[in-house]
């Protein structure tokens, strides 16, 4: 009996393992993949490392499995992995820092061309208030030894019309995402994905 069971046992922890789309620990813990695409970069599997470089300019997200139905989407982006002693990272604790959150994201039923994805496109202005916190890039310091920050990005379904206000956010650096998703009435991510910049 036991010969069958550590194998299956083993088989559900690998399965759950490679289903993440989220870090380790992190909650909540997301399934299903959001594709992040940074020009010819795609985060192909969660955690792949990538530069300051290759994510200095706003994604483009989306899915390849399926196209989303919803009427509207709320995309997030945040760093875990913040020192919170920046003069000496190795002695004190990691934060969060919000790098993005835009709404009135709506879903493409275009069917892409091979290999491509099923983008999510973003507002047409930025002046409709939907850049609650506009994107910026990934900028980890250097830190010895070397640090990787991991960068998670959230995809929320939102009714049509559905904003946010900048004080609804609190801080962006010490964000707190479940304070922020119970304020805003937000449900859990539909979507998820996450990458490593290293300072």
């Amino acid at each position: 009996m036991r010969s069958l069971s550590f194998p299956f046992s083993f088989a559900l922890l690998v399965a759950g393992i490679a289903l993440a789309q989220t870090p380790a620990g992190f909650v909540p813990e997301v399934a299903d993949k959001l594709e992040i695409v940074f020009g010819t970069k795609t985060v192909e599997t969660p955690g792949a490392s990538l530069e300051k470089t290759d994510t200095a300019n706003q994604p483009t997200i989306g899915t390849s499995d399926a196209p989303l139905t919803g009427p509207s989407y709320l995309w997030m982006m945040i760093d875990i992995d913040v020192p919170t002693n920046f003069q000496n990272p190795s002695t004190g604790g990691r934060q969060t820092n919000l790098h993005s959150l835009l709404t009135g994201f709506t879903p493409s039923t275009t069917n892409p061309e091979e290999g491509g994805i099923y983008t999510l496109t973003p507002p047409s202005s930025s002046s409709d208030g939907s850049a609650v916190v506009p994107y910026v890039g990934p900028a980890p310091p250097a830190e010895n030894p070397p640090y990787p920050h991991r960068y998670v990005s959230l995809l929320y379904e939102t009714e049509d019309g559905f904003m946010v206000q900048r004080e609804q956010v609190g801080q962006t650096l010490g964000f707190d995402l479940s304070l922020f998703v119970e304020k805003v009435g937000l449900g859990t991510p539909v979507r998820a994905g996450y990458f490593n910049v290293t300072g």
